[in-house]
């Protein structure tokens, strides 16, 4: 008899596909090695029913009366399996800057150029999903009146949604089915056992032979899974061809650490088809945790179509001495460029978005820095037209404290390691908002200067330089649990773990928090007042614990 962490690891793919387990994917295994692995029937796009134990489904077969039988069944899966492959990106011939899955070719679907509106969802599994999704319910069922009497949905004034791990599927899911979504997004994946599902089938003799295979690991087996509960078959042409914002999901290049962004433009540099790939893929990437989850291998024929660089984006990349200040910014686009290099890099493994930017920011910050960058130095930029630019930091970082300091006997060795692969991350992501922050008062400070009485008589022609920053106001709007007033709530919600199982009152009360979180943010409050704005009173629904603020 096998023990429990054998029979895991090689359910999981023992070698190269080894995985080190977290407690709650550990205890998930335990539990079900202890019950009997689940053998899924569920049809396509069908929701799981009640799980048989594997001994249960074999007696029912007949197979321990005929172990001839078992084994042969179990070699004719390995056979079958073994001709599994993984989904292979489809290369182009030539890049066109003018088409393609990107932001130039959504403007056309922008409605009002004054503004730019931006939601930023982070990783951090079904917590993340469940709060992301929260703002687009507040969002959808909230009108605003301006000072016109004409009426607008916040919803429909959004123009970007950027999407990291958990925060992924939200993004891609209203961006493929929109208002739709609202349906049935509890019941297809918020509140469905989605970590139990994937555990299940990595647990089942069906999958081992597949997760043989090369390149097939347990992220595809994890793509699989999202595209039958969610994305039924949806690729990125299905976004091209809507008409909701542009939705930019990221993964993380393991190899070098950098955003990889589910965008034609980075497509482009790579000489592929995004219009071909899987939604569920692009999630399975973004939330693909290291080690937990294998890498997804994208297919890089860089250098073969003729991709061209930005016009925007030359004056940082054909030049030794490029416009400030824009270093980080510089660093990204040349990670970008460096995908190019087939000969040396024919695949490209990525991994989970969060490692790289857990908070889907760090391409808003990249455009910020070109934005002013190109101001500064008289040359035209993408969002000239802006007059206001409102980000929504939808950050659902959860800190629980520990009691460690009150002993005098260390943390356990898997406790350290979590905690010092997720304290880097929570750094880094409190860096991003409050770069963003930074950015919205220098903006601010440098207009007030350069509008002032005393600027008026300047004549030094490097002073009006140094001044000249955008005319977009920029509104910092934090969504994240530590803005809670509620310090009961704040407690239950920072101790949900980052798992893609959570309780359905869990759920609810992260939707039901996003909304609370918004109404009683200043910026927010700063942004209806600047715009003449006031919001449309509307009484909670019924039954629903997300309307309630």
């Amino acid at each position: 008899m096998y023990d429990k962490l054998s029979v895991a690891r090689a359910a999981m793919g023992a070698g190269a596909n080894g995985f080190v387990l977290n407690r709650a994917i550990a205890t998930d295994i335990t539990d079900a090695i202890e019950a009997g692995s689940a053998v899924s029937h569920t049809s396509r796009r069908a929701f799981a029913g009640p799980r048989e134990p594997l001994s249960q489904a074999i007696r029912e077969g007949g197979w321990t009366m005929n172990p001839s039988r078992v084994l042969l069944v179990l070699a004719s899966l390995l056979l079958l399996g073994g001709c599994a492959t993984r989904p292979i990106n489809p290369p182009i011939t030539q890049a066109d800057p003018r088409t393609g899955y990107r932001f130039e070719t959504r403007q056309a679907e922008v409605k009002n150029k004054d503004n730019l509106v931006v939601l930023a969802f982070s990783g951090g599994g079904t917590r993340a999903a469940a709060f992301s999704y929260g703002v687009l319910e507040f969002l959808r069922r909230t009108e605003l009146v301006g000072p016109r009497g004409n009426r607008v949905r916040l919803l429909d004034e959004v123009d970007v949604i950027t999407g990291v791990s958990g925060g992924s599927f939200t993004a891609l899911a209203y961006g493929l089915y929109g208002d739709k979504l609202f349906a049935d997004y509890e019941q297809r994946f918020l509140k469905r056992n989605v970590q139990g599902e994937l555990i299940s089938r990595a647990l089942s003799p069906a999958y081992w032979a597949k997760l043989g295979s090369t390149g097939w690991g347990r992220s595809e087996l994890a793509a699989e899974l999202y595209d039958e509960v969610l994305f039924s078959g949806a690729t990125f042409s299905d976004l091209s061809r809507g008409k909701g914002p542009l939705i930019l999901v990221s993964a993380t290049d393991i190899s070098t650490g950098s955003r990889f962004v589910f965008n034609q433009r980075t497509f482009d540099v790579i000489c592929s088809d995004l219009n071909a790939v899987s939604l569920s893929r692009a999630a399975a990437a973004s939330s693909a945790v290291p080690v937990v989850l294998s890498s997804i291998t994208i297919k890089n024929y860089g250098g073969t179509c003729n991709a061209t660089i930005p016009a925007w984006a030359r004056p940082f990349l054909d030049t030794d001495n490029p416009p400030r200040p824009a270093a980080r910014a510089i660093r990204s686009l040349k990670a970008e460029q460096a995908y190019g290099d087939s000969v040396h890099r024919p695949y490209l493994h990525l991994v989970d978005g969060g490692v790289s930017d857990n908070v889907g920011m760090r391409g808003v910050l990249d455009a910020l820095e070109i934005f002013e960058s190109l101001h500064e130095a008289g040359m035209p930029s993408p969002l000239d037209s802006a007059r206001r630019i409102i980000v929504f930091v939808v950050n659902s970082l959860s800190s629980p404290p520990t009691n460690w300091d009150e002993s005098e006997t260390p943390p356990g060795t898997v406790d350290i390691l979590l905690k010092s692969a997720g304290t880097p991350i929570d750094a880094f992501s409190y860096e991003t908002i409050e770069l963003l922050r930074d950015t919205a008062a220098r903006w601010r400070t440098l207009r007030q200067i350069g509008n002032s009485a005393a600027y008026a008589a300047n004549k030094d022609p490097a002073v009006a330089t140094a001044l000249r920053v955008p005319n977009a106001e920029i509104y910092a709007i934090d969504v994240s649990f530590s803005a809670l007033k509620d310090k009961v709530e704040f407690n239950y919600l920072n101790q949900q773990p980052t798992t893609f199982v959570l309780p359905a009152e869990a759920v609810d009360r992260l939707r039901a928090a996003a909304g609370t979180i918004i109404m009683a943010s200043p910026e927010f409050q700063r942004l209806l007042k600047d715009v003449g704005a006031r919001i449309v009173a509307e009484p909670p629904t019924a039954g629903n614990p997300a309307t309630a603020h």
